[in-house]
């Protein structure tokens, strides 16, 4: 039987786009495209990779401040949050693993060789200017070698400075506050210093104290209130940049990023013993890089080199003094990483081609760990890739082959080197010239390394692991048509069916000792589903817009990894067989109004597809107000949040409560 959330989306879904009339087509005349009602930063994205984006005004109306947030909006994502604002917050794609995303700053790819997970929840969106999701790789061929290299790709670009034909700075001021005890002030300044060149320093401060109320049920069945402890996040975050122009045909930047931040980890509330809430886990955060990227064309030659420096410190305590049912830890991580990029792209004719990418990095891990081995890894990467752009057909093929050395410095056995070739087809095909329809489909089949962890962690590592393999198979088409209807100007929808299978999957396993695991490849999963996307464009009289955005995901995630488990075939842990997502933002003058919908249905805790591992579906219902004005040449904006507007009670991951509803007021100047 569908729960109510389920029909409650399915319903405003059918009324805000099966309305739209089947005979209609396109306008022909192009003067109307001038309208500022049908520019919009928000499309669904025609490429021949499946791409998901929010970008501009629209990631800005949005009821959510991190990374993390927004992304839960796109078909196929599946985010583990562990609990608030303080909690853990990493991303999968389609199902294959966290581990398998590459996520990229500026077009420069984040690294954590020790677990392979970044953690979402500390990337702002404050100076963001576009978040989007690419399943397989980019649809461009120019680009480097790492960015071949994942099964599934989050791209995070921030604003670069553009200033008006007047003016050489600019000013934005903003002030968050509101649940929880957030203060988050935060300031941009952009500065032309020449024709060529411009600077731009961000800075932003956030405090929580993180508590707030949420029920669960005790052991002897009846609910009850708690309050949730230890969520406490203190953060500073600064990013100076520069942007050069070369002659117009190419650029330079760098980028200086610097994040520190304090916080505690929540801990699990585990209902079996009311009362315990009161996890005392500290971490301490410091990021660092330096990053740098150069681009120039010549005539038919382009070449783009980058390059980056990365210093990231993580100190994690857990004190039994302050919480008697831990043990003792108090470790230290340093890790250091260095990369340097090339691609050089050459059109051998005008629909034809090629780019050759070559990347170094270099991965170093320290640690304060009993027996630990200090890693590093040597990994270089050469990608050829090709493309042949037709009036109604493309196609792009690549390959890619990594190799990777690994040195321990206490002569321990590292492990063996490795060295793999990974291809990549994609194609496109426009069957109807006088028709915005495209069919697409791709197949790529690529790794990841093992963690340092998963091969060197003192009793656990296991040097023998292999890669963990994906393999894609995606079928799918776009669909655009501006309707000739007075209120309704645009249709967009993008529709795709995949296959993936991860095959040699690292998991923990028990040794002959039950109290010590090993890291061993023993998984294999396949996954099977579709994602929709689509939009609405509304123009109702010439002061009111309306623009909505439905994505829906069915997915099929089965673990095949033990015949002789009962478990065989079941949903693996986490997956709803259905999860979709609603967006409708609208203005009138200076007012807008925004609600944003989440939906994630039924699934499983565990790898046991059992009663007593079942999770109800969830959703849950944002709305934002603002109200711009001008004052003195100066822009103002004030907004309103409420967001989990029906206070609904739920959690992303088992044992970790999400907040109910909260409240958040937002002041921006702009000069």
């Amino acid at each position: 039987m569908l729960d109510r959330g389920y029909v409650i989306f399915l319903i405003i879904a059918f009324l805000l786009f099966v309305s739209c009339p089947a005979n209609s087509q396109s306008r022909l005349d192009s003067i109307q495209h001038i309208d500022e009602v049908v520019v919009t930063a928000r499309r669904v994205e025609k490429e021949v990779i499946p791409v998901q984006m929010l970008k501009g005004k629209e990631l800005q109306k949005l009821s959510v401040h991190s990374v993390s947030d927004a992304i839960r909006y796109f078909s196929g994502i599946q985010i583990k949050d562990y609990g608030g604002i303080g909690g853990l917050k990493t991303v999968n794609i389609r199902s294959m693993g966290s581990q398998h995303v590459g996520i990229f700053y500026d077009d420069v790819q984040l690294g954590n060789a020790q677990n392979g997970i970044i953690d979402l929840g500390r990337f702002s969106l404050d100076n963001m200017e576009s978040v989007s999701v690419y399943n397989g790789q980019r649809s461009k061929i120019f680009q480097s070698a790492r960015d071949y290299g994942s099964a599934g790709a989050l791209y995070l670009q921030t604003k670069k400075p553009a200033f008006d034909s007047c003016k050489t700075t600019n000013l934005r001021a903003k002030i968050k506050t509101g649940s929880f005890g957030v203060f988050n002030p935060s300031i941009l300044f952009e500065k032309k210093l020449r024709e060529s060149l411009s600077g731009s320093i961000n800075a932003e401060y956030m405090h929580t104290n993180g508590k707030y109320k949420f029920t669960y049920t005790k052991k002897d069945g009846y609910d009850t209130t708690a309050i949730r402890q230890n969520g406490d996040v203190e953060a500073i975050r600064v990013e100076y940049g520069l942007n050069g122009k070369l002659n117009n045909n190419g650029y330079w930047d760098a980028k200086l990023y610097f994040y520190n931040s304090e916080r505690g980890y929540p801990g699990a509330c585990v209902r079996e013993e009311p009362g315990r809430f009161k996890n005392q886990d500290r971490q301490w955060d410091t990021n660092i890089f330096l990053q740098s990227s150069f681009k120039k064309s010549f005539n038919k030659f382009s070449t783009m080199f980058k390059c980056k420096y990365a210093y990231d410190y993580l100190h994690y305590l857990s004190d039994p003094e302050l919480d008697i049912s831990t043990m003792y830890i108090n470790n230290h991580y340093y890790q250091h990483e260095i990369y340097i990029s090339s691609a050089n792209r050459y059109f051998i004719l005008p629909f034809w081609e090629v780019n050759i990418s070559t990347d170094f990095q270099w991965n170093l891990l320290n640690a304060d760990l009993y027996g630990f081995v200090y890693p590093r890894r040597y990994t270089g990467l050469i990608a050829l890739a090709t493309a042949l752009h037709f009036d109604r057909f493309k196609i792009q093929a690549s390959i890619l082959d990594t190799y990777v050395h690994e040195e321990t410095l206490t002569g321990e056995n590292a492990a063996d080197d490795k060295n793999k070739l990974t291809p990549t087809v994609i194609a496109s095909f426009k069957p109807w010239k006088t028709h915005d329809f495209n069919l697409r489909a791709f197949y790529k089949h690529i790794f990841r390394m093992p963690t340092l962890n998963d091969l060197y962690y003192t009793f656990i590592g296991n040097a023998d692991l292999d890669p963990e393999y994906t393999t894609q198979y995606n079928l799918g088409m776009t669909y655009s048509t501006e309707t000739s209807l007075k209120h309704l100007k645009n249709i967009e929808i993008q529709l795709d069916a995949y296959y993936n299978t991860v095959s040699d999957k690292i998991v923990a396993m028990p040794t002959s000792n039950q109290f010590r695991w090993t890291m061993v490849n023993l998984g294999y999963v396949e996954i099977r589903g579709f994602d929709l996307s689509a939009l609405n464009s509304f123009n109702i009289g010439n002061d009111f817009l309306l623009d909505a955005r439905i994505s829906y995901t069915y997915q099929k995630a089965q673990d095949f990894t033990d015949p002789a488990s009962n478990y065989y075939g079941g949903q693996i842990p986490y997956i709803p067989w259905h999860s979709g997502s609603l967006i409708i933002n609208s203005s009138y003058k200076k007012w807008e109004l925004n609600y944003s919908f989440i939906y994630t249905g039924e699934r499983y805790e565990s790898q046991a597809n059992i009663v007593e591992n079942y999770t109800q579906p969830w959703y849950t219902s944002d709305l934002s107000l603002s109200w711009k004005t001008k004052r003195n040449n100066h822009d103002i904006r004030l907004t309103a949040e409420v967001n989990n507007l029906f206070n609904q009670q739920y959690e992303v991951v088992q044992c970790y409560p999400m907040p109910g509803i909260n409240y958040k007021f937002i002041i921006t100047v702009t000069i």
